[in-house]
């Protein structure tokens, strides 16, 4: 398996020196707040106590307001979708700039040491295994994701430095930071620097974050295209890597392979290595031509074999070689440490390994058991999620589905044989007519179905896989908004389901094609519009209860990663 990287010329990049480790600015703000104080007349020793509490108070206190609050002050904010452009004075480019110095942000961002990635697929992925691989050298760790699916608090990932963990921010750090940018914002932007849109606040806050938590990396996983995206306001990260691309937001990036690939370049800088995996071949020649444009040049890598992944799927050891590229960099220019060299096949070293391995990132190749049915009922109730929602990743999610069933299906028909338990095969699901393969489907109106359905149900028809059912559902949250303000209605009889009526009409359309040709001997036609999403598994548990025998129902969540976000909200319910 190979990787393309650009390296520099010449000399490698030139970085500045993280050396000093800085107070968060709001602790600079608590020290002249409270030399006005007048504090007990008290011992050194518990004074710098007092102030220090007193200072930490400040960040992680509620005087903001609450969680809840925060969370409706977020969606408060203006959503844009499409390009930064100068028709409004809020969308200029430049303007990210100006809220660097609102926040005082400027020295801390030339400090922070950056690995950035952009890409149509995996690029959340890649920077889950890449975060993983650091971390496991004991580095201190930030990720920003997006989009988040139960709690906005997921895009903010920090280490736990004592048992090496990874975890979403704490509510009540997240509250501390949000207030302090917020109200900041609001106390100094004007007509000419207004509050800023929905995702440019939340990468201004991640850089709080990780600039307060003193990460020692910090990860970032653009948002949308590259060249004029919020994270794009880091002026010389470390190290740049481009996942696979294909054909999306299109109505913004461009129609053509080279046109994305155009806007996912721009997250290049001068003299800094960047890495991308495979790409067609106008995709490949758009980056080659960037890279030479900023004085770097593209070699080819040797990257991983087949070790164990945290991520399920083919598809992600592409993700993961290019993560090692990116990780292996990043420990050569700052961590210093001596790495194998990836010009050529060798043995990972062991911390590479175990980060690839533990490597978590929901809504990706995720496998979940409904418990509530398991602890009812004889039969089975497994959701595969996967928030594929382009052409290219229908194919690759079918691929995975596939194989997890029958990889699935065959280990419970192992482990059966090995018990000795004189129940027949057909009571323990090992029977392909015990195993039901479900599909739950959304997408947002702005993909095309007639590329996503046939792409999904032809990669599965191919390796032996057939849905005996297509349940499709309207989302039960809206993309830009979060907390109470996130959440419609679970059971609305008003509810417009025209665009899920013509999911349907596109996934029937297949089904009789189908028919006609005799491929299938399955009803696998058979489809349903449901009002909501808890309607849907209200009949798929049904379902499993009222099954003669031990049924094992395999459901498909994909199309968005809202949606997935929707189920996994559920079952935390």
């Amino acid at each position: 398996m190979f990787a393309v990287s650009f390296v520099p010329r010449t000399t490698s990049c030139r970085l500045i020196s993280a050396t000093s480790l800085f107070l968060p600015a709001v602790l600079h703000d608590a020290s002249t707040t409270t030399s006005t104080c007048s504090f007990p007349r008290i011992s050194e020793g518990f004074r710098f106590l007092y102030i220090s509490l007193f200072a930490l108070c400040l960040v992680t206190g509620h005087n903001g307001g609450s969680y809840e609050e925060a969370l409706a002050a977020l969606s408060s904010l203006r959503m844009k979708r499409n390009h930064a452009d100068n028709s409004e004075k809020g969308d200029r480019f430049e303007i990210l700039f100006d809220y660097l110095k609102v926040f005082s942000y400027i020295l801390h961002m030339l400090n922070m040491k950056v690995i950035h990635v952009a890409g149509t697929k995996g690029k959340g992925s890649t920077c889950a295994f890449t975060e993983s691989i650091l971390r496991n050298y004991g580095f201190r760790t930030g990720l920003l994701t997006s989009p988040h699916l139960i709690s906005v608090r997921e895009r903010f990932r920090l280490d736990r430095q004592v048992s090496l963990t990874f975890v979403d921010i704490s509510e009540d750090k997240f509250l501390g930071y949000f207030w302090w940018c917020y109200n900041r914002l609001k106390e100094r932007t004007n007509e000419e620097i207004p509050m800023p849109t929905y995702f440019r606040f939340l990468t201004s806050l991640a850089f709080k974050i990780f600039a307060a938590e003193k990460v020692d990396v910090a990860i970032l996983e653009v948002g949308l295209g590259g060249r004029l995206d919020s994270t794009n306001s880091v002026r010389k990260p470390v190290v740049c890597g481009v996942s696979p691309l294909g054909y999306d937001h299109m109505e913004i990036l461009g129609d053509t392979l080279g046109k994305i690939a155009g806007e996912k370049a721009g997250i290049f800088k001068l003299g800094v290595p960047a890495f991308t995996v495979p790409q067609p071949d106008e995709a490949m020649r758009l980056l080659e031509e960037k890279a030479s444009q900023l004085n770097v040049r593209p070699i080819f890598n040797y990257l991983i074999g087949e070790n164990k992944l945290g991520l399920d799927g083919e598809h992600q050891y592409l993700n993961a070689g290019l993560a090692v590229s990116l990780a292996s960099t990043w420990l050569q220019q700052v961590g210093k440490l001596e790495v194998p060299s990836l010009t050529q096949k060798c043995i990972l070293p062991e911390k590479f390994i175990k980060g690839l391995a533990t490597a978590s990132l929901q809504g990706r190749g995720q496998v979940v058991s409904d418990q509530f049915i398991e602890s009812q009922t004889s039969g089975d109730l497994v959701f595969y999620l996967d928030g594929a929602h382009t052409p290219e990743s229908m194919e690759v999610c079918a691929k995975w589905f596939s194989s997890a069933v029958k990889r699935d299906n065959q280990s419970e028909s192992s482990e059966h044989l090995l018990s000795g338990s004189s129940e027949s095969s057909h009571d323990q699901f090992s029977g392909e007519e015990n195993c039901h393969q479900i599909l739950l489907f959304n997408c947002m109106s702005v993909r095309d179905p007639t590329m996503l359905l046939p792409h999904l149900r032809n990669t599965c028809s191919n390796y032996g896989v057939h849905f005996k059912k297509a349940l499709f559902v309207p989302n039960m949250s809206v993309y830009h908004k979060v907390g109470t303000a996130a959440n419609l209605p679970e059971d609305d009889p008003q509810v417009d389901l025209s665009w899920q009526l013509t999911l349907q009409k596109v996934w029937e359309s297949l089904a009789q094609s189908e028919i006609g040709r005799e491929e299938d001997g399955e009803s696998s036609g058979n489809s349903e519009v449901y009002t909501s999403l808890p309607m849907a598994i209200k009949w798929l548990r049904d379902s499993v209860h009222e099954s003669s025998s031990a049924t094992r129902f395999q459901v498909l969540v994909t199309g968005s990663l809202h949606l997935v976000g929707d189920v996994l909200r559920l079952f935390r319910k």
